[in-house]
């Protein structure tokens, strides 16, 4: 397993992460998977590529997009849980604290296996996020490297008023 943090050594690295997010949040709404696609081509190590891709994926989450939040994420997301289902799911999941607002991303793990998930390539990404009333929520999405070198959100989890401790 590889841990990247917030201002950890890797700062190039990071850095191309975080221009990738600001291509995201300033591309109009066909735009978000494109260049998340675009940003996996230029950054290298695995944990900025599934970074991208969740933040994307993330954005529809924020926007009310949980249609298109389902066609994009990994196939092994989509086996899992009928759209109408996740639709449901996920309104049901976030409503009592939207809106979500600023995140801040304390972990990201690279590892080849997960518990109940079959062998592969996931990054394990752990966010602290703002939401309403001044609280925060545990945010974990866990994005899956596809095979054609994409990489796609195959789970999601909030937790309600849960710190996520940072690794050292």
């Amino acid at each position: 397993m590889r841990f990247l943090r917030a201002g950890d050594a890797r700062g190039s690295v990071a850095l191309t992460g975080m221009a990738a997010l600001a291509l995201l949040l300033t591309a109009g709404p066909g735009r978000a998977q494109e260049t998340a696609d675009e940003a996996q081509e230029t950054a290298a190590s695995p944990e900025v590529l599934a970074r991208a891709a969740a933040d994307a994926w993330l954005h529809l989450l924020d926007t009310g997009r949980f249609s298109e939040s389902w066609e994009s994420a990994a196939a092994l997301f989509k086996e899992a849980v009928a759209k109408e289902a996740w639709e449901q799911q996920a309104v049901s999941a976030r409503a009592p604290f939207e809106p979500f607002g600023e995140r801040q991303l304390l972990n990201a793990v690279y590892t080849s296996s997960l518990p109940n998930a079959p062998p592969g390539e996931y990054v394990v990404l752990q966010y602290q996020t703002a939401v309403s009333e001044g609280r925060s929520v545990a945010e974990t999405v866990v994005p899956m490297k596809q095979d054609d070198g994409s990489w796609r959100v195959s789970g999601y989890f909030v937790k309600p008023n849960q710190a996520v401790p940072r690794r050292d």
